[in-house]
């Protein structure tokens, strides 16, 4: 094969490891073992394979810029959550002298994909992604190695990398801990889609805390949907209606306006006849008739951690083993319940 034909594919594949590994031994952006440098070597040499000289000196240099990616729905007003994670970013790379490039996948993996190509051409120093696939070998391919990632928020299957997270399924677990203690066994449970590490993990506090007090799981009070304010509305109305639920926990914002808004329109008080807790904070659902109780994430500590993680590996690619830090989630009680 001549060097013309050749490509870091195809030394990959002789190599029989990922692009990014190949990417990683020609540019000494991470740490690879001497038996796979080797192995890499040697499929250049048979492949007389030379790497993009122009390539390599450009990405030497830095240029002092982060790239963002978060899956905000118009529909969703977690837009929030990720807008308060962007500015705890963004404060601390005003700092350090560097620029936020901000995308968004709308929750769409080709998009992400997309937006990630376009960052690997932009040669920025580093990557935070809130990512919408459910397996990091999705992004073993795509993510470039020339500069280091962080992921946030939400942690696929098979994920062993950098990454800020928080604990949803105790935040979960807390909240119907609290619930059950005043005296509810009919809490309904309302998630947008499940399969996203969060709700799944939300769901899961919801069903170890109901084991835990010895209570039955009832699968007809687990109502899923779509993220929207529409869904949220109509699963109150059927969990309430139809299965008696004398409270709800809704597992994001978004979702939790709906239900109110149900709750609401039909005069049900609360939390007298049903009692109500949402995710995450935000200044409205301090000022409903009555306060609402929430459980709330530290979305701009996220933003925070996120980026002096990132900026440690930007300034020291080889030191240390990948990181990942769970936050806690805060039970704030109001008088919903």
């Amino acid at each position: 094969m001549s060097k013309t034909s050749s490509s870091i594919k195809d030394v990959a594949k002789r190599a029989s490891v990922s692009t990014a590994t190949v990417s990683h031994v020609i540019n000494e952006t991470r740490y690879v073992s001497e038996e796979t440098k080797n192995k890499v070597h040697q499929a250049m040499k048979e492949l007389n394979y030379q790497p993009n000289q122009m390539a390599q000196g450009l990405r030497s240099r830095k240029s002092k810029t982060v790239g963002l990616i978060v899956p905000m729905l118009y529909t969703d007003t977690s837009n929030f959550f990720f807008m308060s994670i962007a500015n705890g970013i963004e404060t601390i790379l005003q700092d350090r002298g560097y620029h936020l490039i901000l995308s968004n996948s709308h929750e769409e993996l080709k998009k992400e994909m997309d937006h990630i190509k376009v960052f690997n051409s932009k040669l920025i120093d580093g990557l935070i992604i809130a990512p919408t696939a459910e397996d990091f070998s999705q992004y073993e391919d795509v993510l470039s190695s020339d500069y280091p990632v962080v992921f946030i928020d939400r942690k696929p299957k098979g994920f062993d990398k950098d990454g800020i997270f928080v604990d949803s399924e105790k935040g979960s677990y807390e909240a119907i801990k609290a619930l059950i203690e005043k005296g509810h066994e009919r809490i309904a449970f309302l998630t947008g889609s499940l399969g996203i590490t969060t709700s799944d993990d939300r769901l899961m506090g919801y069903k170890k805390a109901f084991k835990d007090h010895h209570l039955a799981i009832n699968p007809n009070l687990i109502g899923e949907g779509e993220a929207s304010f529409q869904a949220g509305y109509d699963l109150a109305k059927k969990l309430v209606v139809e299965e008696k639920a004398t409270a709800l926990f809704v597992a994001n914002n978004v979702m939790t306006m709906g239900a109110l808004g149900y709750l609401n329109e039909q005069k049900i008080k609360v939390p007298d006849e049903v009692a109500i807790i949402g995710f995450d904070d935000y200044d409205w659902m301090k000022i409903t008739t009555p306060p609402l109780a929430v459980v709330k994430q530290p979305s701009f500590e996220i933003g925070e951690k996120a980026v002096n993680l990132l900026l440690k590996r930007i300034e020291e690619p080889h030191k240390g083993e990948p990181e990942q830090i769970i936050l806690s989630t805060e039970l704030v009680m109001r008088e919903s319940i």
